[in-house]
């Protein structure tokens, strides 16, 4: 019974692999990244495709609210730096640094 399990699993790898040109643990990983991207958007409150200078500002504003010093946590600011680092990463090399 396992080995039929498992021979199913292998073929039905196979099957996603040819049909989408991928491995099914790539789709899983990216739609995991997907839903990162789109947390980082909203709170940082950008669209999609916003350049380089949207998001810096959108984050200056965040941790203006989030700030230790102004009553928000450590943890609010990582996250805060986090999405930065994410949607910049996601522009590409010739958008994130400072022109």
């Amino acid at each position: 019974m396992l080995e039929k399990l498992i021979v199913m699993a292998v073929l039905g790898s196979l099957v996603i692999r040819f049909a989408t040109g991928q491995w099914p643990w790539v789709l899983w990983l990216a739609r995991d990244t997907r839903k990162a991207e789109k947390h980082a958007r909203v709170l940082l409150g950008v669209a999609p495709g916003a350049p380089r200078e949207a998001i810096i500002d959108a984050h200056r504003r965040l941790l203006t609210q989030v700030h230790p010093d102004r009553g928000g946590t450590n943890d609010a600011v990582f996250e805060a730096n986090a999405a930065r680092d994410l949607l910049l990463e996601r522009l590409g090399a010739g958008n994130r640094a400072v022109r």
